[in-house]
């Protein structure tokens, strides 16, 4: 088991349909029309709930993991590679900031499972798993798990995304392998016997919310509720997603404070003061973001602003691409350009502006979203009204260092943490 120290642990990062995923093989061709109806669902998923609902289940070590875009096989989010049981499988799970749950699909599927790139989870061929009892204290953490009077076995959970995606199954314990020196011993995750939904092929999720069943909280004594991660800019990079303080990390980060949502507590709360194109600021009143309603979220991909600063924006940015053939709307993108006769295409920047005068120069990846040459649209999209809720979504936060003093409650970034 880990103990305190100045060690760190990273895993790799990949998008979902990039060429470095090994999921890309299993599946038809990228389809973004199909991604970004999924994160509508989740947006509007993230919007009209309270989360209490079946989502919301009923010096220090560091550890690091390479992390890759998915995008190869059907979803904008991003996988990590990690080892479960004894001895250990690897596994590629989504990572999600999101989620409260650790979970992997799990062999007998009694309901159905879909198909995924590794061999299913088998818990009867691992020395170290353990299922947990229903009259439990870690049982009853979960708002679905099946304790208390009439508990007469194991606990179960059940767990409902926003795209009508889920997973049923028995909450259990599990050695879970980072890296070869990275071990958590009895870490708490959903063994899935009944799943389906839009996962591709990865085999599960990793839970990064604010919640107590979280790995975030689970490894609170030995990394401290402090992680990061940098997301690529395309497919063809590889990012990271790194559990503890590492002491080599770049001291450019600057911190914004963390806040608490209303009824959105699992959520990481941010607050948006303003943005830039070209280093002016947009014309938005200062009440459009004075509700300090806003979230940073891995999981969905595209920021929603609100209908009055997403206006400004748009119109900017029309007026400084003014010299560039338009292509047709697409999706959720309403400004969309041609491309594919240019040589050179220069780009205005944007800068997002958080509380405690932190300022973040988005890379020129996290500006437009690229289906191919002749298809370039602005990436990003209008919410219903004002008052909505405002997510700050994975393709702006490509590129940076994005860190997750959760204990310290605030949030930093940092230019340049991966390519």
């Amino acid at each position: 088991m880990l103990s305190a120290s100045n060690r760190k642990s990273t895993l790799e990062v990949i998008h979902k349909h990039g060429p470095c995923s090994q999921l890309v093989h299993d599946q038809n061709p990228l389809n973004h029309t199909k991604i970004l109806l999924q994160d509508e669902s989740r947006v509007k998923w993230i919007q009209s709930k309270s989360f209490n609902s079946s989502d919301s289940l009923k010096s220090l070590a560091v550890a690091s993991l390479p992390a890759k875009s998915g995008i190869t096989i059907g979803t904008g989010n991003y996988l990590v590679n990690v080892g479960l049981g004894t001895p250990k499988k690897n596994l590629t799970l989504i990572f999600d900031t999101g989620s409260p749950l650790t979970w992997t699909q799990c062999q007998p599927c009694v309901g159905s499972c879909y198909n995924q790139s590794d061999p299913i989870f088998n818990p009867s061929q691992s020395s170290s798993y353990s299922n947990v009892s229903c009259a439990s204290t870690a049982c009853s953490q979960l708002s679905s798990g099946h304790g208390g009077s009439r508990c007469n076995g194991t606990c179960q959970y059940s767990i409902l995304y926003g795209d009508n995606s889920s997973s049923t199954g028995f909450f259990a314990t599990e050695k879970l392998t980072i890296s070869p020196t990275e071990v958590i011993d009895n870490f708490k995750f959903g063994c899935g016997e009944n799943n389906q939904g839009l996962f591709g092929t990865a085999a599960g999720l990793i839970g990064l919310s604010d919640s107590n069943i979280s790995i975030v909280e689970q490894t609170a004594a030995t990394y401290g509720k402090y992680f990061s991660y940098c997301l690529p800019s395309s497919t063809s990079f590889t990012g990271h997603l790194t559990f503890g303080k590492d002491s080599t990390a770049p001291s450019s980060v600057s911190f914004t404070p963390l806040s608490t949502v209303p009824q959105s507590s699992q959520f990481y709360g941010i607050s948006i003061v303003g943005i830039r194109v070209e280093g002016k600021p947009l014309s938005i009143p200062s009440t459009v973001f004075s509700n300090g309603s806003a979230i940073i979220d891995s999981g969905t991909v595209i920021t929603r602003l609100p209908p009055t600063a997403y206006s400004a924006l748009r119109t900017t940015v029309r007026k400084a691409m003014a010299n560039y053939t338009t292509a047709p709307a697409a999706s959720l993108f309403d400004t969309c350009y041609d491309f594919s006769k240019e040589s050179t295409v220069v780009i205005p920047s944007i800068t997002f502006s958080f509380a405690e005068g932190v300022n973040i120069d988005l890379d020129p990846s996290g500006i437009f979203y690229v289906e191919d040459a002749s298809h370039v649209c602005l990436a990003f999209a209008a919410n219903g009204a004002d008052s909505d809720l405002v997510i700050y979504g994975n393709t702006q936060q490509r590129t940076f260092e994005v860190v997750y003093d959760v204990a310290g409650r605030k949030l930093g970034f940092s230019p340049n943490g991966c390519s």
